[in-house]
């Protein structure tokens, strides 16, 4: 049954995959498919006191609801704006005495808004929110064994005078969230937040090489009127590629930087369906991802490459249990540790010296040693552009940080052209309104403004002096501090 209509897109019966969206017009790299606004979302218990429930914004000050003392909010305009939601909410928390937990909290606002809206809250919502699939049969035992504790939780959470509904029906809404939330993240896209149920984005398929990414944009509270500056959260669909008329829309719900089998049981497990993409059935990349390093055009033994992947793998797990306790010391030294065995044996492009890189340089840069993180993260970068979609999300995050570095490290000139870069990648990944496209478009000006005054004086150097120009000009502390304080 479709209810609505979206104006690019399309859903239709795709045959082994059930339902699915497809472009009803040809659609530009860049391109918003469609934006939607949660049908219920809400805030993880962990950072219920740290994000605004409204426009999920993470805020230092917060305004806690008077009554429940559970919501928080930025101000009286995110609560007034939030409350039809939650004032459901609100009364049957005050009732039990404490919040449950953000899948019963989700599955009851969920319920309160079909109750009020037939399952339907908006012309454009293809169809109603209860005819999702939900997957229960497909559920592992101690899967299963969550969902029926948390049918429990659920039936004392809710309110005794309200419509009350049957125990199938409600496991059918937890099966329907558990297979179809979407992560919300923070404004700027670093964190995540929360959960949310967003009933078209739910019948895009997923695809290992897709055409499409979601991003979540937080809105633009001085601008109401504006369909692209909402003032409340809503999702994007945006087209990473040119897509033809009649071509499926498609996501990836997985990352695509793990080998192919591990992506296919990871999708199983999840999303209970066998990946059958071309990337999948094709292994594309796998071999690129447990590359070997060539030098002088021999290769090390498969012996040796066994040897520093196992060790790569026993070290990534100890590395973990160091950055949880902080223990950045002791972190370091295991990086470079394996890295050194890493040298000469695994390419650029496989997974565990990638992934030991970026712990690296992430723990490199919170310690203030940017000349060693640009480092990490110059590596980093080169071996994830010859893995991930040209267009993908995490590519232009994982460059832009990379830029930063270099920025940090005083190497302005690469620092500037990465960062160049990866604003190009979140023009289309994020649109030109997104808080990161914005924050990346001021590092962009700043830097350039930099380059020219470098490039100018050291012209003017060599002209009075007759010396030859240097490169990587030192930056100014000012755009140190700004760029530290703001993106790392």
């Amino acid at each position: 049954m479709t209810v609505g209509n979206i104006e690019s897109a399309a859903l239709f019966d795709t045959g082994k995959k059930g339902r699915g969206l497809r472009a009803i017009r040809e659609l530009s790299a860049g391109e918003i498919v469609f934006a939607e606004p949660s049908f219920s979302a809400v805030v993880f218990d962990s950072l219920a006191s740290q994000v605004c429930h409204s426009c999920f914004r993470h805020q230092a000050k917060l305004h806690r609801c008077a009554q429940c003392k559970f919501a928080h909010y930025c101000d009286r305009t995110c609560q007034t704006a939030c409350w039809d939601e939650h004032k459901q909410e609100c009364g049957a928390i005050k009732k039990i005495g404490k919040a449950p937990n953000e899948h019963v909290r989700l599955a009851a606002r969920v319920l309160w808004r079909i109750q009020k809206k037939t399952g339907i809250v908006s012309d454009s919502q293809l169809i109603p929110v209860d005819q999702l699939e939900d997957h229960i049969s497909d559920l592992l035992e101690e899967d299963f064994k969550k969902l029926q504790t948390n049918v429990h939780n659920f039936q004392e959470y809710w309110s005794h005078g309200r419509k009350q509904h049957s125990v199938d029906y409600i496991s059918h809404i937890f099966g329907i969230i558990k297979c179809n939330g979407f992560t919300l993240s923070d404004q700027r896209g670093l964190q995540a937040v929360g959960v949310g149920l967003f009933p078209n984005l739910c019948l895009v398929n997923h695809d290992c090489w897709p055409n499409c990414t979601v991003i979540l944009n937080h809105g633009n509270q001085s601008a109401l009127c504006s369909p692209y500056h909402p003032p409340l959260p809503r999702i994007e669909l945006r087209a990473l590629e040119k897509i033809p008329e009649g071509e499926e829309l498609t996501v990836s719900y997985v990352d695509f930087l793990n080998l192919s089998a591990d992506r296919q049981k990871k999708l199983k497990e999840d999303f209970h369906f066998e990946c059958i993409c071309a990337h999948c059935s094709q292994h594309i990349k796998d071999d690129l991802m447990t590359a070997a390093a060539e030098s002088g055009g021999s290769k090390p033994s498969a012996e040796d490459v066994d040897e520093v992947t196992a060790f790569s793998k026993a070290c990534l797990v100890e590395i973990e249990k160091f950055r949880l306790q902080g223990n950045f010391h002791e972190l370091m030294k295991l990086c470079h540790e394996c890295m050194g065995k890493q040298d000469n044996i695994l390419a650029d492009t496989n997974l565990y010296r990638l992934r030991v890189l970026s712990v690296a340089s992430e723990v490199l840069s919170y310690l203030q040693s940017f000349s060693e993180a640009a480092e990490c993260s110059h590596k980093m970068a080169d071996g994830y552009m010859k893995l991930y979609h040209p267009n993908n999300p995490q590519l232009g995050m994982a460059i832009m940080r990379a830029g930063v570095t270099h920025w940090h490290a005083g190497q302005i000139e690469v620092g500037h052209s990465m960062i160049c870069k990866a604003y190009s990648i979140l023009l289309v990944t994020h649109g030109p309104n997104h808080a990161i496209t914005r924050d990346l478009e001021s590092m962009r000006s700043q830097t350039e403004i930099e380059l020219k005054m470098y490039q100018y004086r050291t012209m003017e150097d060599a002209a009075l002096k007759k010396q030859p120009v240097t490169s990587n000009p030192p930056m100014s502390k000012h755009l140190a501090t700004v760029a530290r304080k703001n993106f790392l």
